[in-house]
């Protein structure tokens, strides 16, 4: 099955769903930062839809057109959160594909962002993997797995690297369909030559950002690997009882496939997955 994954010629995908799942003129639009400006100017604020550790996520209707969004509110009381937000908004100004979340428009008003971003409401892909009532099939594992390198190979493209994939930044865009956007581009960066990290989250992250060593796109396809195991067997390969103890694991690239969840798992598609977990990819 997942010899079609990275053939860019072939997409997989249900025949139910279209590929005009991005309005054209949100890929268009140029985004240009609306400082000491307030959103409500522009948007009626609904409820909230969501938060973590950025702060709240809002839907919210553009006055103008009537067009639903989301707003993302985000601190920027200090030096170092101006930065951090200043280079998300920079990084998703670049990335203009279908299968990445896009930026609409954005704000600064005293000490907060508000970033207005497409309104994405079939869940996040984790929310699929923690469903007993949803039978991930290999089949359904590789269509959201060509969905997603389709993103990541896109964001490559740009010199772009995510650095923080996993499912609960991967939403589908219904709640049975298998295409999704990627999101959450808060700690992503500008590929370059030595660029070394410390984040990430612990049963996602690679061995070379633990290493504190130069990272590049195989950072990124490692957490594709890992993604792609969830997917397969509902387990996380290297999660340990502590967030030591996954940090060994990862750094010995001690996985394994010797669990029945796998026992109908084809081998290609485990040999899929032994790709990405590359240790020191060259």
């Amino acid at each position: 099955m997942f010899k079609r994954v990275f053939q860019r010629s072939r997409r997989v995908k249900d025949e139910a769903e279209s590929d005009d799942d991005t309005d054209p003129m949100v890929l268009k639009k140029k985004v240009e930062v609306k400082e000491n400006s307030k959103v409500e100017t522009d948007y009626t604020i609904h409820e909230v839809i969501g938060s973590g550790r950025f702060g709240e996520v809002c839907r919210c209707t553009e006055k103008a057109t009537s067009k639903q969004f989301a707003a993302k509110y985000l601190k920027a009381g200090t030096e170092d959160e101006r930065e951090s937000v200043a280079n998300e908004i920079t990084i998703m100004k670049r990335l203009k594909h279908p299968r990445l979340l896009q930026l609409y428009d954005a704000y600064l008003f005293k000490d907060e962002y508000v970033l207005i971003v497409e309104l994405i409401t079939g869940g996040e892909l984790f929310d699929r993997v923690i469903d007993e009532n949803f039978d991930l099939t290999e089949s359904k594992c590789e269509k959201f797995m060509t969905e997603i390198c389709e993103g990541i190979e896109y964001i490559h493209s740009q010199n772009v690297l995510h650095l923080d994939l996993k499912p609960e930044n991967i939403l589908c865009l219904t709640p049975n369909g298998y295409r999704i956007k990627i999101i959450d581009f808060g700690l992503s960066r500008s590929n370059a030559a030595n660029l070394r990290v410390m984040f990430g989250t612990p049963e996602f992250v690679s061995p070379e950002v633990l290493a504190f060593d130069p990272v590049g796109p195989p950072a990124d396809m490692w957490s594709v690997g890992v993604i792609c195991y969830v997917l397969l067997s509902g387990l996380s390969p290297f999660m340990g009882k502590r967030d030591a103890d996954t940090y060994v694991n990862i750094a010995r690239v001690n996985y394994s496939f010797n669990y029945s969840e796998f026992d109908e798992i084809s081998t290609e598609a485990k040999d899929f997955v032994k790709q990405l977990l590359i240790k020191d990819p060259k």
